[in-house]
């Protein structure tokens, strides 16, 4: 079995607390993922650094991890005697020599429904992916193609992401990750999801929110505007005296919110000026400021602070 060392790939030390170990995993999967960089190593030190992460989080690995000692990065090694019974392995040196480290702590303590060790085998290596979609995605749903790194091989999986998915929502593929060790059951896959920046809507929960720029007189004399959604196009009506930042709600056409509802579409207000104007737009715009009495400025009271 070749030695990995875990927290010279997060760049921590080793006594590194859990905040600690989960910061640097979020700033190298971000670094290193395939979709962000393009450095030939970045899917590697990727998946190494999920690796990682699946150890040192995880209190009972992470303490089986420490006790193998230290070796050099790569280097054969083997756990003494007094490891493999504490932590309940059981398989021949062979069997020792031929798994993977994450395979190796993956199957220390399971036990059969018997209550025997089941340490002879061991389950597959669990993978953590981080996979970007489209606000369309994910309203709809899509089909996403995978390439996985298992014990030296590769496998393409092609996995459908269900209708309504949200920032930040973490999907589990079991049995779709590693292939398990002398029977053992597979891995299963852990899917992070990120929603793509969108030209036009920004996502707050499953609520959906876009600039919607209006000209001084559409604000004050109020209109319909045609406003583009995820889906079909609406028709928005906006109210007289529309002053700039308001939200102007548009129900149910924001991302699913869960048990067949949506969230809502907000169109936030924003006034432009014309930047240039006709000599008699100019004549208007003189008139109007003539006999208006409207000011946007309050009126400051001597003596106040």
């Amino acid at each position: 079995m070749k030695f990995k060392d875990y927290y010279a790939v997060l760049g921590v030390p080793r006594d590194a607390n859990l905040e600690q170990i989960k910061k640097a995993y979020r700033q190298l999967a971000k670094a290193h993922h395939p979709d962000r960089s393009k450095a030939v190593d970045a899917e590697s030190k990727f998946k190494d650094a999920a690796q990682a992460y699946a150890t040192l989080k995880d209190p009972q690995k992470r303490a089986a991890y420490d006790a193998l000692g230290q070796s050099s990065e790569g280097s054969d090694f083997s756990a003494p005697p007094q490891w493999r019974e504490q932590y309940q392995y059981q398989g021949s040196d062979a069997q020792f020599d031929q798994m993977d480290l994450a395979d190796l702590l993956a199957s220390l303590g399971r036990r059969s429904g018997n209550g025997r060790s089941t340490a002879h085998s061991a389950a597959g290596r669990d993978f953590q992916d981080t996979v970007q979609i489209t606000l369309n995605e994910a309203l709809g749903g899509t089909l996403l193609h995978l390439k996985l790194q298992d014990n030296g091989q590769e496998r393409e999986l092609e996995v459908r992401i269900p209708p309504g998915v949200s920032q930040g929502k973490k999907i589990r593929l079991p049995g779709m990750g590693g292939e398990g060790f002398n029977g053992g059951p597979n891995g299963d896959i852990y899917l992070h999801v990120e929603l793509k920046p969108h030209a036009v809507f920004k996502p707050i929960g499953s609520d959906l929110y876009f600039e919607l720029a209006l000209t001084p007189w559409e604000a004050v004399l109020g209109c319909e505007i045609e406003i583009t959604t995820l889906e079909e196009p609406v028709l928005l009506t906006i109210p007289l005296g529309s002053r700039f930042g308001q939200k102007l709600r548009i129900k149910a056409r924001g991302l699913p919110a869960g048990k067949g509802s949506r969230g809502d579409l907000f169109a936030v207000i924003h006034i432009e000026t014309p930047h240039e104007v006709s000599h008699e737009e100019r004549k208007l715009f003189q008139q109007l400021a003539e006999i208006s009495k409207f000011s946007p400025r309050k009126t400051i009271s001597k003596g106040t602070s």
